[in-house]
């Protein structure tokens, strides 16, 4: 006797049941006036089935109802529970436990509450796919946020891709979830999502942790709690650190163009067994990707010893096209799957943190790309992007802008980025393109931007937004570094939120890198023209907590690499290169630079290739590399030069008035001693002799640096290790130096207080 209505079974059959547990699993029902259980299972493609219940070796045979593949059955028991399905297909037979047995729903209404308030910080702990253990069933939490679809489904390599065996139940906020038994880690899922009309829309999970190779789609189930980290020093070090006061020098880094090797090579662990690898069609003919273990082993050595403190990635969130450099990102949760799996790359991140080296992320919260499998159009609606164009569409990079107005768009970005910190370890992001995000007319005509609700250009959701999530990164990982890449004259974005900042602590310092690429880029001569180009970063150094950075950005769409962009022959350009750099890491801000600027690369960056490293069998190159190499150790050894970036107290000039020379000169002060260093600049190929400079104290002053050493490819001009003051005041200093002014040289020069005294009064 059938306990259900066809139009029941019709709805089940053409997936059109918002909650398929009303009517599929087991209910208790009056049969007769006897309650009973009946066992409803919609099963495509079975010919018989029946229930099996395991402790009583008791099987129960399933009839059709109104459907060929509709089936139940009655059970006379008082508790039924863990009862399994045998389904017959063709000549084969299997034993499942029934999804729609487990009712009770994995999201609490707090978690729910909290997503749609929009502060639920760890809920990509809630929606996505789980692995987990319900009544002693092992299987997999599937959860996704659609509250404008008709129905949606769970697809995968366990269910033939087949919408209609595992359809999800819709909750009261919009989130859909179906627990499905016996799924193991490794699993290939999407979801099928069906709006009003009935279009199909198949989609990569928003909150997956792991994607297929691109081209392919699908998201994997995975288990990020399973890699044993051995990076708690770092942690609790980093925890009770402001980078404020430390040195800081980024090397930007795109993984899949530092370093490639041969796809006839297999990818080797660490056990000395190999591993499957991504061939990079794209790239030149033969070429693959180094894993995330190969660069651990490769790129981690090499920028330890050249210096820095900190690696930042290109975006390593999934996208799909590798010319887009990553930043079109689809699978906001999952590293990508180009270089290994997200045990990988939490080995990748723990090897730096081994080797004394923070990791930085780039992080793309402004705008996501129309692919069909992403964010876009996600249930049929505009859901994650603003419907109107004139607010949700950035035409110049044919992407879409996400809508921050909306609560649970807004939790799934701020609970993305505290995600890195909490699942990977990471040091830090940046933010790129906050300008595009902060500013409604950015890149738009009149027209085609909609004003605020006061009528102004400002984009307010956007700046709450980032409030939010900056707030939060430092009160849950405190001595991390959060960078805005913002290029316009928006104040207070690196102070903190409480001053009514957008609390980024850093922010890229776009005006200076404008000026001195410009600067260097002119004939010498022509420079004592435009001095205020480099001095005036000093009149806004202040204003802001700034970086000074020379990234990816100026050294593609023809603008040359950076050693390209230096007047004169190959001495020259290398002078000016090394004279640069120098000036960059003397001046107050922290440092990015991109990498091949380090040997000195002639062509811009190509993503589909590796760096020139062929070129480091050339002397001019190896010297380069070598003359970054000791810079950046003197950076880290010298307090003056980063302990008081951004205190006034930090930095003064000596003289930054002699254009006709084009020399500057100033002093860099510790923030806990009494250090400081003296630098002159002298940004001609002119050599100076007798070039007197005032400083505060008497005494010897020892050459720590100069850009002109002939180990550096220099004319190896300098002051034979040092100089002793004269008793003749100058630049309102009491004392002065008598120095020799290398061409194109950058002197750092530091007080001996040992010699000096031993000299003075011995």
């Amino acid at each position: 006797m059938t306990t259900i209505a066809p139009e029941q079974v019709n709805s089940i059959v053409w997936n059109q049941h918002q909650d398929p547990f009303e009517i599929l699993g087991s209910h208790l029902v009056d049969q007769n006036g006897k309650n009973v259980w009946a066992v409803r299972a919609y099963l495509p493609n079975a010919s018989a089935a029946w229930v099996v219940l395991p402790e009583q070796r008791i099987e129960y045979p399933m009839q059709s109802v109104h459907h060929p593949h509709f089936f139940e059955c009655t059970i006379e028991i008082s508790e039924l529970s863990n009862y399994q399905l045998k389904i017959k297909e063709g000549e084969h037979e299997r034993v499942i436990y029934d999804p729609y047995a487990f009712r009770s729903p994995h999201l609490t209404d707090f978690d729910l509450h909290l997503f749609t308030e929009g502060n639920h910080h760890r809920i990509y702990e809630k929606l996505g796919a789980h692995s987990t253990e319900i009544d002693g069933v092992k299987g997999v939490y599937f959860a996704v946020w659609a509250p404008n679809a008709r129905n949606v489904s769970v697809l995968g390599d366990f269910n033939e891709w087949d919408g209609r065996k595992h359809q999800m139940r819709k909750g009261a906020t919009g989130v859909w979830e179906l627990f499905i038994p016996e799924i193991a880690i490794g699993a290939h899922y999407k979801y099928e999502i069906k709006n009003w009309e009935g279009h199909i829309y198949e989609k990569s999970d928003p909150y997956g942790f792991q994607q297929e190779p691109r081209p392919k789609t699908a998201s994997i189930v995975t288990d990020l709690n399973s890699y044993e980290w051995q990076d708690e020093t770092w942690l609790e070090k980093r925890r009770h650190t402001d980078p404020l006061t430390q040195p800081v020098s980024v090397y930007e880094v795109h993984l899949g163009s530092w370093l490639q090797a041969s796809s006839a090579e297999p990818a080797r662990l660490p056990n000395g067994e190999t591993e499957p690898v991504v061939i990079a069609a794209e790239l030149n003919p033969g070429a693959r990707f180094l894993t995330y273990r190969e660069l651990a082993a490769r790129l981690i050595p090499y920028v330890k010893d050249l210096g820095y403190t900190h690696i930042e990635l290109l975006p390593i969130a999934e996208h799909p096209f590798d010319g887009s450099w990553g930043y079109q990102v689809t699978g906001y949760y999952a590293p990508t799957s180009r270089f290994g799996s997200p045990e990988d790359f939490m080995y990748f991140v723990d090897q730096c943190h081994q080797n004394d080296i923070g990791v930085i992320v780039d992080w793309v919260p402004g705008h996501f790309p129309k692919d069909g499998h992403g964010l876009a159009f996600f249930d049929g609606t505009h859901l994650y992007e603003h419907a109107d164009p004139r607010k949700g569409e950035h035409k110049e990079w044919g992407t879409l802008v996400f809508n921050y107005n909306r609560n649970e768009v807004r939790n799934f970005l701020v609970a993305n980025a505290l995600f890195w910190f909490d699942k990977y370890h990471i040091d830090g992001i940046r933010v790129d393109a906050v300008a595009s995000m902060l500013y409604l007319d950015y890149c738009r005509k009149d027209g085609e931007w909609l004003p605020n609700q006061y009528g102004g250009r400002e984009n307010l959701e956007a700046a709450d937004f980032l409030r939010q999530v900056n707030h939060l990164i430092f009160s849950y990982f405190p001595g991390v570094v959060s960078v805005a890449e913002e290029s316009t004259s928006w104040p207070m974005v690196s102070w903190p939120t409480y001053t009514g900042g957008l609390g980024f602590n850093l922010k890229w310092n776009m005006g200076w890198m404008h000026d001195m690429l410009d600067y260097f880029s002119m004939d010498p001569w022509f420079r004592q023209f435009h001095q205020n180009n480099v001095t005036f970063s000093m009149w806004y150094n202040h204003s802001e907590n700034f970086m000074l950075a020379l990234s990816h950005d100026e050294v593609v769409h023809g603008k040359s690499n950076i050693i390209g962009k230096m007047p004169g022959d190959t001495w020259q350009k290398c002078a000016n290169v090394r004279s640069l750099f120098a000036y960059m890491f003397a001046h107050p801000g922290k440092k990015t630079m991109f990498m091949s600027m380090e040997f000195g690369q002639w062509s811009e960056w190509n993503v589909w290739a590796d760096l020139e490293w062929h070129l480091l069998q050339h002397e001019p190159h190896e010297q380069l590399k070598t003359f970054f190499k000791e810079l950046n150790h003197l950076y880290r050894s010298e307090p003056a030069l980063y302990t008081q970036d951004f205190a006034k107290e930090g930095f003064e000039w000596i003289d930054c008035s002699d254009n006709r020379h084009s020399v500057v000169s100033f002093i860099r002060r510790d923030k806990d001693t009494e250090d400081f260093l003296v630098v002159v600049c002298n940004f001609t190929p002119q050599p100076h002799s007798h070039y007197r400079v005032g400083v505060p104290e008497k005494g010897f002053y020892t050459e720590l640096f100069n850009s002109d050493s002939r180990q550096y490819g220099g004319s190896n001009m300098g002051n034979l290790g040092g100089k002793w003051t004269d008793d003749w005041s100058m630049h309102n200093h009491p004392y002065s130096l008598d120095l020799c002014l290398p061409p194109l040289g950058v002197l750092m020069l530091k007080l001996d207080r040992e010699t000096t005294a031993k000299a003075l009064y011995s």
